[in-house]
């Protein structure tokens, strides 16, 4: 964007203005800096002030962080350290939010709901590459100021939609608000507060609450202790998002636009990345449906198969194909446009793929992992290693690409060649089981691979009637 580059660039010897290799570093790091110090910093407030709390503060954060860089004239330092506040909102939300989610959902729908968490991430990116192709071309400083300053509509949305939901019921029974956490029990599954789902639910919730108390105030290192195998949980946790990242369908935002070139298209960058976009959404709306009907460990196996196809197709078609980056297109081969061409579809396919699979299931096995006791703080260190990579893979990627060209998307085949084998061996399934549900099987030392006929221990509370538990409760509140 020209007004972009005119305030915060650079003049070269000629006298043209210029954004620098050090300035979009600069400009592009800080906002990823900060998301990774959001996502660990979130593990501090979210049991301090609670999920929806918590919530609250980093969105407040995060449209303060939007508000300093719409406000930005000139000043490189005021853009960036808008970003960087920016950031710290959008890292701690990636964490709390499937947190959330995963504390409040029945555990029916609770795969489906964090995928629908990561849909309308993806329908936000595709909506802000649309409004950068709608504003990339408006004279003066609105081309920039625009997709900026809406996104504080966005965080005053959620600032304001906080107060309509209830905390979690979770985080409510952790600090022995009981009568508020069967409330919210009973409106989550629209039942009344003396239906056996809510006793049962409290039950549960009770039993693991007082177990994980037990071992005093949770710390950073004991999500890596051999206590109930949470080292086993944060490591996966951890390695997931890092497979992720390095899945490779981020590498075509930044590099794209010279496949598509080598094809002979006349496209701009912005209208490729909207291409994308539109892609990833279209992608991400079957995963509603897969991600409880195949599993969380089916899907990231399909997808790493299919993913690892693409690679390796669209890598050695374009590296035996392309012509040099750079080439004009009145100088393009026929075999030049067909490889650039083959090379389209499999990207086009990958990131169809990888929103399906691996794009949400990271996401909702992060969610569903770890008991309350660390549950913060293991989420935290998983949005953390996402974030950490993806500010890594944006910084090195191009710069790898611009040396081996197409072959990059073999480094991709081998790490989902990896990650296959990481799923089968150490992944295990976690559909329709409760968060406690969830431990108890971690617990069990169950192989990942025989996971999916795994059942949960018979609970005390199935061997009698709703109507003795109501007694209970009135006994409780008698004595009191």
């Amino acid at each position: 964007m020209p007004d972009f580059q005119a305030r915060f660039g650079e003049i070269d010897s000629d006298g043209n203005v210029f954004l620098s290799p050090s300035r979009q570093s600069i400009i592009t790091s800080l906002l990823s800096a900060g998301t990774f110090v959001g996502a660990l910093g979130q593990a501090f407030t979210s049991d301090s002030l609670g999920r929806r709390g918590s919530i609250l503060l980093w969105s407040a954060i995060f449209t303060v962080g939007t508000a300093i860089q719409t406000g930005t004239s000139t000043s490189l330092a005021q853009i960036t350290i808008g970003r960087f506040i920016a950031g710290l909102g959008v890292g701690a939300m990636s964490a709390i939010v499937p947190l959330y989610n995963g504390e409040t959902a029945p555990k029916a729908l609770r795969g489906m709901l964090i995928v629908l968490y990561q849909l309308q991430i993806i329908i936000g990116i595709f909506l802000s590459y649309v409004i950068d192709l709608g504003t990339h071309t408006v004279k003066g400083s609105a081309s920039w100021r625009i997709p900026v300053g809406l996104q504080m509509l966005w965080g005053l949305i959620l600032l304001s939609g906080i107060f309509f939901l209830p905390e979690s019921p979770r985080h409510l029974l952790g600090r022995g608000k009981e009568a508020e956490a069967r409330r919210v029990i009973a409106s989550l599954n629209s039942v009344s507060e003396e239906d056996i789902v809510v006793l049962e639910t409290i039950e549960e919730l009770e039993i693991a609450i007082k177990a994980e108390n037990e071992g005093g105030k949770a710390t950073w290192a004991e999500c890596f202790s051999t206590r109930n195998m949470l080292w086993k949980r944060t490591i996966n946790g951890m390695m997931l998002q890092f497979i992720q990242q390095l899945n490779g369908q981020n590498f075509y935002y930044y590099y794209g636009d010279t496949f598509f070139k080598s094809a002979g298209t006349q496209l701009s960058p912005y209208v490729i990345q909207t291409i994308l976009g539109g892609v990833s959404v279209a992608g991400t709306i079957p995963a509603l449906y897969f991600i409880e009907s195949i599993g969380r460990r089916n899907s990231l196996l399909i997808g790493s198969v299919l993913e690892g196809a693409c690679s390796i197709i669209a890598g050695l078609v374009g590296h035996y194909t392309l012509a040099p980056a750079g080439t004009p297109a009145d100088q393009l081969t026929p075999r030049n446009k067909q490889g650039g061409d083959v090379l389209i579809a499999f990207a086009v396919l990958h990131v169809f793929s990888f929103s399906m699979f691996w794009g949400p299931t990271p996401w909702v096995y992060l969610g569903e992992s770890f008991p309350l006791r660390v549950r913060p703080k293991g989420i935290a260190l998983g949005s953390a290693t996402n974030w950490l990579w993806n500010f890594l893979l944006s910084f090195f990627s191009p710069r790898i690409a611009n040396d081996i060209g197409p072959l990059i998307l073999l480094i991709f085949f081998g790490m989902l060649t990896f990650g296959f084998a990481y799923v089968w061996l150490f992944i295990p399934e976690t559909k329709g089981l409760s968060l406690e549900e969830v431990d108890e099987m971690y617990r069990s030392g169950v192989k990942p691979w025989k996971s999916a006929k795994w059942r949960p221990s018979e609970r005390p509370v199935h061997d009698h009637p709703a109507s003795e538990f109501v007694e209970v409760k009135e006994d409780k509140e008698d004595r009191a």
